[in-house]
């Protein structure tokens, strides 16, 4: 089974385009939890337990673990590890945006592919292939590279005229075009820009794009899945992350954060 249909398998067993990111700040996470020896993965396995059949994948952003130093790096570790033993079928999804050349990015292809053992990673296009080979190399891993982001200000850099087109579109050009040769590359295409998301997806095919900006961000989920779907009805995996994991911060979180997995979840499927 190639990665990308490991993706797809999860996607139509859970009937999800969900992807639940996983920012545990510590200051957020309940009183309850803060207080025990790794409670950053301990908030994470209540959360995965609570929303593993209602997902497709998990996103761990590395900047909330590395922190914390070497406590931090040890439950980002625990939590990828308990995600493939436990639920192996779902893609685990690193946020780290990196990309380097030579023995720097070697370094961060050995941490995230084999030390976290993650399914993915997100990188940023901007040294070029020569940077990303690295990563496209590993045929049994997905280069998420970043295309059209959500933020206010990304148009600052991504949306200047290229040849006569925006940036982001010459990128979803390049990685669509040459580096997905091996079939297990994704854009970065933010939910927040639904006329950009409509027009990389008609520049990337039926590329796969993990389509951030939903819920504390603002983006709209009829507009983002409208102009996302694929010809597979599919190739958007929707990352909320505060709206889901900090739902409540008592005791309940778990069950708070499983309603808003499901809620939208259904919001996304209604429009499918």
């Amino acid at each position: 089974m190639s990665i990308q249909q490991k993706l797809d398998a999860i996607i139509q067993k859970n009937n999800s385009l969900v992807c639940v990111g996983l920012d545990p700040l510590l200051e957020k996470i309940p009183q309850h939890i803060q207080s025990q020896e790794n409670p950053q993965f301990e908030f994470n396995k209540a959360i995965i337990d609570a929303t593993h059949d209602l997902v497709c994948t998990y996103k761990p952003n590395s900047a909330f673990y590395e922190a914390r130093g070497e406590q931090g790096i040890r439950e980002l570790k625990l939590t990828c590890d308990y995600i493939h033993q436990t639920y192996p079928g779902i893609i685990t999804i690193l946020d780290a945006k990196r990309a380097d050349i030579g023995s720097t990015n070697a370094g961060y292809v050995t941490f995230a592919y084999d030390y976290l053992g993650v399914d993915a990673i997100t990188l940023h296009p901007y040294l070029g292939r020569e940077a990303i080979q690295p990563f496209l190399d590993r045929k049994d891993k997905i280069a998420i590279i970043l295309c059209k982001t959500s933020n206010s200000g990304s148009d600052e850099f991504q949306n200047q005229l290229v040849e006569g087109k925006p940036l982001y579109e010459r990128v979803a050009e390049k990685v669509a075009g040459e580096w997905n040769q091996n079939g297990n590359c994704m854009l970065v295409v933010g939910a927040t820009y639904p006329e950009e998301l409509a027009k990389v997806r008609k520049t990337a095919g039926d590329m796969s794009f993990l389509v951030p900006g939903i819920g504390a961000q603002g983006g709209d989920v009829e507009k983002t899945v409208k102009a996302g779907l694929n010809s597979s009805n599919a190739g958007i995996v929707i990352n909320s992350s505060r709206g889901i994991i900090f739902a409540s911060d008592k005791e309940d979180f778990a069950t708070r954060a499983r309603e808003e997995s499901q809620k939208l979840q259904n919001e996304i499927n209604r429009y499918r």
